[in-house]
């Protein structure tokens, strides 16, 4: 009797059907509190090729800095038009567009407050654990003394993590680079 090893396990390319049903793309409705932003973008490979069957998920804290989330004991109020995550894929050309509003300040580490940020896992064929990054705001104070931008010294890299405001817009742009010399930094969790 041989044995024959067992095929590797990916995400593989059936992401789409089990998950792309149930894309969440505004996260925010029209009564939500807080300023309302869209973040788009690409994910792109190592040389700069859309990646097409990438799925994006994203969690925020409310524009008073509270998750919706049973750990999250601050007290500082809900609010219950926000849902405070979704779900994207992207399109064909490696796209990806979602409407939202910036979050508060969260705790951080030590007592601190975090800067204002998303978190964002990735998906992917090919990939056997997906990914965590997170976005930040380029008009945003309080990136400087964020302790967790704090820990990425590289100016180059720590830029991978901040969404650019477009100008006279609401409307921030954030690329997500998987692999090579302008990769996104992306979080051991």
């Amino acid at each position: 009797m041989a044995f024959i090893p067992t095929a590797s396990q990916t995400v593989g390319p059936y992401l789409h059907l089990g998950l792309t049903p149930i894309t969440i793309a505004d996260i925010a409705k029209d009564a939500t509190r807080g300023e309302k932003i869209v973040i788009s973008g690409r994910v792109l490979d190592g040389e700069g090729q859309p990646i097409p069957d990438a799925l994006i998920e994203f969690w925020q804290a409310n524009a008073d800095g509270k998750y919706a989330h049973p750990e999250d004991t601050q007290d500082k109020p809900l609010d219950g038009n926000f849902l405070g995550f979704g779900r994207m894929p992207t399109d064909k050309e490696g796209r990806f567009s979602f409407s939202t509003i910036k979050p508060g300040a969260v705790p951080g580490p030590g007592n601190t407050l975090q800067a204002p940020h998303i978190v964002v896992c990735l998906f992917m064929r090919g990939m056997l654990k997906h990914l965590y990054t997170r976005i930040y705001f380029s008009d945003e104070a309080a990136n400087a003394d964020d302790p967790v931008l704090g820990l990425i010294e590289d100016a180059p890299r720590r830029d991978t993590l901040i969404a650019k405001r477009q100008p006279g817009k609401a409307e921030y742009r954030w690329d997500v680079v998987m692999q090579g010399q302008d990769e996104t930094v992306f979080f051991d969790c």
